[in-house]
């Protein structure tokens, strides 16, 4: 049974990437290796920076995520030491998928070395992913709101309707949250540690910067994207939101082929050219070179935990 759960998420990711490849494949027959590096050279200078500074806001957001779930336990840690940890967990989990778990690995082993007990590690995890989600979930309920038609592009015989009460429903949920904490509910107490509600403050930090990470990633591609039949910011963030989810849920890693098929098939006025140039450099400034930068983050820090140890232990 534990060999089998070993494999069952690889297994699910590798099923995931087959299938969308199959169906991405479908969707550009007839496109040419040409047409897309013509839309790769498109791109200006300008949306080049744009896209390098989206993609600086979005993984300084991703390090305020620990930070608050760091003040949340009541623990100080130098900021610089967390912006690293925070950087080496998402460029590795975003490209190795099962997302929570593979964050949870680096999160472990540095955290550990500054004193947080497993317990309050798996709290760090679990609170970090809920901010993801909740500025998933908010950012997602603005978009049906504002722009109700969206829901078109993924299943055109939905309701507009149905978006406006959805985001509306989503956020009544998270007024619920935030109500929970003003109201100061108990913690609940475990058998091996106690979970306590975040403070009204923490709360409304997260309600701040978790959504922000994911507007900045989201404005990697639309800064690539070209103007013509570009239909604004609000859809592609919509767009991207949906297929990052999904990307996360296929447990691919880093969403291959799970991400290009939503985008292009919810983008039908755009050239698939252009599309596909667009999330190549969100692959390369998101997810390539941050997956570099962190494998000689951890090879530092294993070093130098290897010549601590060492001294410790004397010649």
């Amino acid at each position: 049974m534990k060999r089998l759960k070993a494999y069952f998420w690889p297994v699910v990711g590798l099923a995931a990437i087959l299938f969308s490849v199959r169906a991405l494949v479908h969707e550009l027959r007839g496109l040419s290796l040409d047409e897309f590096v013509a839309s790769f050279q498109a791109i200006s200078f300008t949306s080049w920076l744009l896209a390098i500074g989206s993609t600086l806001l979005a993984y300084a957001a991703l390090a305020a995520y620990d930070k608050l779930a760091l003040d949340h336990l009541g623990h100080r840690i130098s900021l610089w030491f967390i912006t690293l940890c925070s950087f080496t967990t998402y460029a590795l989990s975003h490209n190795l998928g099962a997302s929570v778990f593979s964050g949870a690995v680096v999160r472990y082993r540095a955290y550990r070395s500054k004193g947080l007990t497993p317990a309050e590690v798996g709290i760090l995890v679990a609170f970090c992913s809920f901010t993801f989600t909740l500025g998933t979930l908010m950012l997602s309920a603005i978009v049906l709101l504002v722009k109700p038609d969206i829901i078109e592009r993924f299943a055109e015989f939905l309701p507009i309707e149905m978006s406006l009460t959805t985001g509306a429903l989503i956020l009544a949920l998270i007024g619920l949250y935030v109500l929970g904490s003003l109201v100061g509910l108990r913690p609940l107490r475990l058998r091996w540690f106690q979970l306590h509600y975040p403070r009204p403050a923490i709360v409304l930090r997260q309600l701040i910067i978790a959504p922000v990470e994911l507007l900045g990633a989201a404005g990697i591609i639309y800064f690539a994207l070209p103007d013509a039949g570009n239909p604004g910011y609000i859809v592609i963030l919509g767009i991207f939101l949906a297929s990052f989810s999904a990307a996360l849920l296929s447990h691919a890693p880093g969403g291959l082929g799970v991400l290009e098929l939503v985008f292009i098939a919810a983008l039908p006025e755009m050239d698939p050219a252009d599309v596909l140039a667009a999330l190549a450099i969100f692959r390369l400034l998101y997810l390539v070179i941050p997956f570099v930068m962190a494998l000689v983050v951890i090879l530092v820090f294993e070093h130098s935990r290897f010549l601590e140890q060492r001294g410790v232990r004397g010649p």
